[in-house]
C-alpha cells in the first residue's frame, strides 16, 4: 500500500474514532444505572445529559479547525485529534463523578472536534472528480464507528464493566495515532495538480447553495444526532429490555446502524451520476414516515424500520459533505466544513438533553420520535429549495450558465 492510500485509510479510521467515541455514553448508561448508581445514579435521562457539555464543545470547536489549519497546519490537527480524543477517552473511563465525567468528555469533544473540518477538506481534495464515491467510503467508516459503538460498548461493559468501555477505545486511538506519526506529510497539492481547475459558479448560485446548505446542517443534524443516542435504548424498550440482554442490545443497535454504512456507499456512488437534489429527495421524504412509524411500532418489525430510517439519516450526511465539494473552491472548504460542522453540531448539542428530557416526560421514547419526525420535515422542507443543476456533473458548463 502507497503511503497516500495508508495516510487516507488513516483519515478514515478516525471518522470512526469520531463516531464512536460520541456514542459511548449512549450504550455505557445503560450499564451505568446498573453497576454504579450510587455514583451515577439510576435514572437513564440524567446520565445521557451529561454528554451535553462533549456536543456543545464539539460543534463550537468545530469553527476555528479551517483556520488552525492554515497556521498549524493539518497533519499537526490531525495528529492532536488521534492523542486528544484518545487520552480523554481514557480519563472518562476513570472518572469519579458525574461532574469529572461530564468534563473528560467535554474536553474529548474539543479534539474529536478537528475530524470533519480537516480529515474531510483532506479526502475531497485526494478524491479529484470521484467526490461522491470518497464520501462514500468515508461515510462508511463514519457508520462503523455508529454501528460498533453500542454493540463492542455493552459487550465490554457486561463483561467488565462501563468504565472499560471508554478506556479501550482510547488506547486504540492513542496506537492510531502513532501509525498515523509514522507516516509521511499528505501532500494534497501535488495529488491535485493536473486536475481539472475548480469551475466559475455564479455568485448567486453559490450563496444559495451555503445558505440551504446550513438550513439542513442545522436541522439534519439534531436529527442524525438524537437518533443515533437513541437507537440503543430504543432496542431496550422494543426488544429486549431485561438487563441481562444489554449485549443483545448492542447487537440489534448494530444490526440497525449498519444500514447506515450500506446506504452511504451507494449514494456515495450514485452522487457520480445523479445530480445531488435528486439524490437528496427520496432520503428525507422517507426518514419522515419512518421516524413517525417508530412511535407507535412495537416487536421485531422495528428492526427493519430503524434500520431503513438509519440508512436515509446517514445517506443524508454523505450528500451533504458532497454539497461544499461541489460548489465550494477549495481554498475555502475547509474554512466553510468548519462554519458547517459548527452549526450542525450545535443542533446536534440539543439532542442529548432533549432525548432525556422527553423520555423522562413520555416514559418512552414515543414522544422523541414524534419530535424528530416534525424536525425531519423541516429538512425535507429545506432540501427542496436546492438547486438542481446538470452543471454539477458536468462542471464545464459552469462557464456558460447563468
Amino acid at each position: 500500500m502507497v503511503a497516500a492510500r495508508r495516510q487516507v485509510v488513516l483519515i478514515n479510521a478516525a471518522h470512526s474514532f469520531t463516531h464512536y467515541s460520541l456514542l459511548i455514553l449512549a450504550t455505557a448508561v445503560l450499564a451505568m444505572v446498573q453497576q454504579d448508581a450510587v455514583i451515577f445514579g439510576a435514572d437513564y435521562g440524567p446520565i445521557l445529559a451529561l454528554g451535553t457539555t462533549m456536543f456543545v464543545i464539539y460543534g463550537l470547536c468545530a469553527l476555528p479547525m479551517g483556520w488552525l489549519a492554515d497556521r498549524f497546519g493539518r497533519r499537526f490537527l490531525m495528529m492532536a485529534f488521534f492523542m486528544g480524543s484518545g487520552a480523554f477517552m481514557v480519563a472518562a473511563g476513570f472518572a469519579p463523578s458525574p461532574m469529572m465525567l461530564a468534563i473528560t468528555l467535554g474536553a474529548m469533544g474539543a479534539f474529536v472536534a478537528i475530524y470533519h473540518p480537516i480529515g474531510t477538506a483532506i479526502l475531497v481534495e485526494a478524491a479529484g472528480e470521484k467526490v461522491g464515491r470518497a464520501m462514500g467510503i468515508n461515510g462508511v467508516f463514519g457508520n462503523l464507528g455508529v454501528a460498533t459503538a453500542p454493540v463492542i460498548t455493552a459487550l465490554i461493559a457486561a463483561q467488565g464493566g462501563w468504565r472499560w468501555a471508554f478506556i479501550i477505545p482510547g488506547i486504540a486511538c492513542i496506537i492510531a495515532g502513532f501509525f498515523y506519526w509514522r507516516e509521511p506529510p499528505f501532500d494534497s497539492a501535488r495529488i491535485q495538480a493536473g486536475g481539472t481547475p475548480f469551475p466559475e459558479i455564479p455568485s448567486a448560485l453559490v450563496r444559495r447553495a451555503v445558505v440551504i446548505l446550513l438550513a439542513i446542517a442545522t436541522v439534519s443534524g439534531l436529527v442524525f444526532n438524537a437518533y443515533t443516542l437513541l437507537i440503543p435504548k430504543l432496542m431496550q424498550e422494543r426488544l429486549a429490555g431485561s438487563p441481562e440482554l444489554l449485549p443483545i442490545v448492542g447487537l440489534l443497535s448494530f444490526l440497525a446502524t449498519i444500514c447506515g454504512g450500506v446506504a452511504q456507499f451507494s449514494v456515495g456512488r450514485m452522487i457520480d451520476r445523479h445530480t445531488l437534489k435528486t439524490v437528496f429527495m427520496p432520503l428525507a421524504v422517507l426518514v419522515v414516515p419512518g421516524l413517525f412509524a417508530l412511535a407507535f411500532l412495537d416487536g421485531w418489525v422495528v428492526l427493519p424500520v430503524a434500520g431503513l430510517v438509519a440508512a436515509c439519516i446517514f445517506g443524508q450526511v454523505t450528500v451533504n459533505e458532497t454539497m461544499t465539494a461541489r460548489y465550494i473552491a477549495p481554498a475555502l472548504r475547509a474554512k466553510l466544513y468548519s462554519i458547517r460542522f459548527t452549526v450542525g453540531f450545535l443542533g446536534a448539542a440539543i439532542a442529548s438533553p432533549l432525548i432525556g428530557f422527553l423520555h423522562e416526560a413520555a416514559g418512552s421514547l414515543a414522544l422523541s420520535m414524534l419530535v424528530l419526525g416534525g424536525v425531519a420535515c423541516l429538512t425535507l422542507a429545506s432540501a427542496m429549495l436546492f438547486p438542481n443543476r446538470k452543471e454539477e456533473l458536468q462542471p464545464e458548463l459552469w462557464s456558460k450558465a447563468g
